[in-house]
């Protein structure tokens, strides 16, 4: 046996024995016989041979007990293994086939004493299979319900007046920030902390539920425009309860009742494409912004969603008047979105408005109460932005679970996101992929592995877009180019800066604003973008300054001739005449509304204006006496003239007796973002990771600033202490300030 080789699980018994001593053989090889009559063996081999034959014996059973030791142990690996990928497959399976009743469930298991109220919904709904549409969309509306809170209070009541406030003052003169500043005033601030808070999960009952759910159904199923509307659609454009966080109420039936007959023309009508709903929307809107709208941005702090009653006022900023469109659409089956962007890409807000379809897809948007627009055909796509989002009801769970992958701390835009990215069809400088350069990345280790893609906002950034990163690779998806740029991630609650500011011009190219070891003077002259005024400049071309002796101006001498746009707060110019005149006046070009702020006449080698008795042409646009002539010498560049009809309009002085004027000074009509004499400036700029480096504070003796020895390629941002509240950053180029 021992010299056979016999394996067992793949052992080898002779392996197993090599050590067993070997005994000489006879040598030739002759038979057994033979070799035991011719060796007659000792008794110590005779010993010897006794225990070879004991250790066989014994290594035997070893080897048998191997055998059976290994053989227990794989049987116990193979049951392990068995009951491993039996439980494996089973809860993969059950995950794979159950993902709507989990999210289902877990939304029920959140509302407590109310689960017996959204129960009753469902149950009402699954009885009968004609309602199983009707079960589905109550299914959405419970399982995103945890993600919706909203408040209620006696200061959010008294705050909310702002907005009927805001009608009740139009057209008297007062602006809406007097009117912001005068309820902060009079009730105090408003701190949503301080208001009580309500889950919708913990609150919404059933008779809401299911009233809702009827109604949305009902205009979706009644309209002719519902054919096109799929139930995906229906379910996150027609079918929510509300928009954000505000405080709930019953407003479907209502608003239905008020505004359906304005349709009944289009439903009636065999010319009109009654069946697309773009049709049925323009129908709509073009019939209730003939009311107009008071649109202003200085809406009192931290208000939520003001609901739809407190919209119908149709006052506030774009989200109040959003809101309004979005209500008023969805009670009558028409279904429509709220796309925004978190921040402008050349203002320091955000912005939105509300969004459409037609029946082939095609993409429009509304801003009330202007009309509605074909996007790819509409200014809207040139606007400088970053990203595009449209706000959905359901969550983005998608998105969540990508980034919670990543990282537990994520910024409150992508928190909980109820939004998709929607921004390639609103833009044309379109960047599919935007890889930051890793030699523009600050030197160190992230804490994070999510980077933010931010947008300036006055001294900081806000996260519009967001991405994987390792400490090397970024890469950003679907952004607009143009806008200035900043690479940071969040870590313990701020944003931890990667790269200077930068930004991408047509042709793909990087520029980032590092601060060169070169230095300029710098001359300023606004401390915001001028781009809201650009009406009013523009108005000024081709505007007069006249010198006559007769109050008709029947014979009249032109003095000045304003060819270009102002640049400045006051532009200074010669007369072109040295004949003496008792009359001046300022005439505004053909459908400018004679727009000016002030204008002041001096004699030739005099710092003191000429005053005398104002006359001009009376009325102004506003209708209520706030832009009327005489603005134009009140000393006050905040005020301005409006002629109520947009040609023909003029003001100016009787000087009393003739006198010659040697130069003129105007001001265009503004937004008041001028350097303004008097005033305590602060020049900044930004300086790498470590924020932003001031230049020195100055108290402006003129309409200009001028700081000597700063760097150059810089972002800076101006502040002024004394008054106002937009700034904006810039660069200085070719000796102008150009905004960003």
């Amino acid at each position: 046996m021992c010299g056979q080789r016999r394996k067992v699980w793949g052992i080898s018994v002779v392996t197993i024995l090599g050590k067993i001593k070997k005994y000489p053989r006879c040598n030739p090889p002759v038979a057994h016989s033979t070799c035991c009559r011719s060796v007659t063996p000792s008794f110590s081999m005779a010993k010897e041979l006794v225990n070879l034959q004991k250790n066989n014996t014994k290594s035997f059973i070893s080897i048998f007990l191997i055998i059976m030791k290994i053989f227990t142990r794989l049987i116990s690996v193979f049951l392990l293994v068995a009951i491993g990928s039996l439980f494996f497959f089973s809860c993969a399976e059950k995950e794979k086939c159950t993902p709507m009743v989990s999210f289902l469930e877990t939304a029920l298991q959140q509302a407590g004493e109310n689960r017996v109220e959204l129960e009753k919904v469902l149950s009402h709904y699954k009885t009968d299979p004609a309602d199983s549409l009707k079960y589905k969309a109550a299914c959405f509306l419970i399982e995103n319900m945890p993600y919706y809170t909203y408040y209620k209070g006696k200061q959010l009541d008294r705050y909310l007046t702002y907005y009927t406030l805001l009608q009740e003052t139009r057209g008297l003169g007062i602006s809406p920030q007097v009117v912001a500043d005068s309820v902060c005033h009079m009730y105090g601030a408003l701190y949503l902390d301080s208001l009580q808070s309500y889950r919708d999960i913990e609150t919404v009952d059933s008779a809401y539920l299911c009233n809702n759910i009827e109604w949305s159904f009902k205009v979706w199923q009644e309209q002719p425009w519902g054919k096109h509307v799929s139930f995906a659609d229906f379910c996150e454009y027609l079918l929510p309860y509300r928009i954000g966080d505000e405080t709930l109420t019953s407003w479907r039936e209502s608003i239905y009742q008020k505004y359906n007959p304005l349709l009944d023309s289009l439903r009636a009508s065999g010319v009109l494409d009654k069946e697309d709903p773009i049709v049925a929307a323009r129908c709509l809107l073009d019939s209730i912004r003939k009311g107009g709208a008071v649109f202003t941005t200085a809406v009192p702090a931290n208000l939520p969603h003001v609901g739809p009653e407190v919209v119908q006022q149709r006052a506030g900023s774009c989200r109040e008047l959003t809101d309004f469109v979005i209500y008023v659409c969805r009670a009558l089956g028409i279904p429509c979105a709220i796309d925004f962007m978190p921040i402008r890409g050349d203002e320091n807000d955000s912005h939105q408005w509300v969004a459409f379809s037609d029946k082939y897809g095609i993409l429009y948007y509304h801003e009330f109460p202007n009309g509605v627009s074909e996007v790819r055909k509409d200014a809207m796509c040139g606007m400088p932005k970053i990203k595009v989002y449209r706000n959905t009801f359901s969550l983005n769970r998608s998105m969540q679970e990508e980034m919670l992958k990543l990282d537990t701390a994520i910024v409150p835009l992508f928190k909980d996101p109820h939004i998709v990215d929607i921004t390639f069809p609103y833009t044309k400088d379109f960047k599919k992929e935007l890889q930051i350069p890793e030699t523009a990345l600050y030197k160190g280790k992230p804490r994070s592995r999510i980077a933010y893609l931010c947008a300036s906002k006055r001294m900081d950034w806000e996260p519009v877009a967001w991405t994987e990163f390792d400490g090397k690779n970024i890469v950003f998806t679907d952004i607009q180019k143009g806008p200035v740029m900043r690479v940071a991630t969040y870590e313990r609650g701020r944003l931890r800066f990667w790269t200077d500011p930068f930004e991408i011009n047509v042709s793909n190219e990087f520029h980032f604003f590092t601060p060169s070891d070169s230095v300029q003077d710098v001359t300023l002259f606004a401390k915001y973008t001028l781009r809201a005024d650009e009406m009013f400049l523009n108005r000024m071309i081709g505007g007069t300054f006249e010198g006559s002796n007769e109050p008709d101006f029947r014979e009249k001498e032109v003095l000045y001739l304003i060819n270009e746009k102002p640049k400045r707060l006051q532009t200074v110019v010669q007369s072109y005449s040295s004949k003496p005149y008792r009359y001046v006046r300022y005439v505004g070009p053909k459908d400018s509304h004679c727009n000016i702020a002030e204008a002041a006449f001096y004699t030739p080698n005099d710092t003191t204006l000429l005053k005398g008795k104002v006359i001009g042409t009376p009325g102004c646009f506003q209708k209520d006496g706030s832009h009327e002539y005489t603005n134009v010498f009140d000393g006050d560049v905040t005020t301005s003239f409006d002629y109520i009809e947009p040609s023909g309009g003029w003001s100016g002085l009787d000087l009393g007796t003739p006198k010659q004027i040697g130069r003129i000074v105007y001001t265009p009509r503004s937004y008041d973002n001028y350097i303004r004499s008097g005033d305590e400036y602060e020049l900044f700029y930004c300086v790498n990771k470590t924020g932003w480096f001031s230049l020195g504070i100055q108290l402006s003796g003129s309409d200009s600033l001028v700081y000597r020895k700063v760097p150059a390629n810089v972002m800076f941002l101006l502040k002024n202490y004394s008054r106002g509240r937009q700034e904006r950053i810039f660069v200085y180029e070719d000796g102008k300030q150009r905004w960003k």
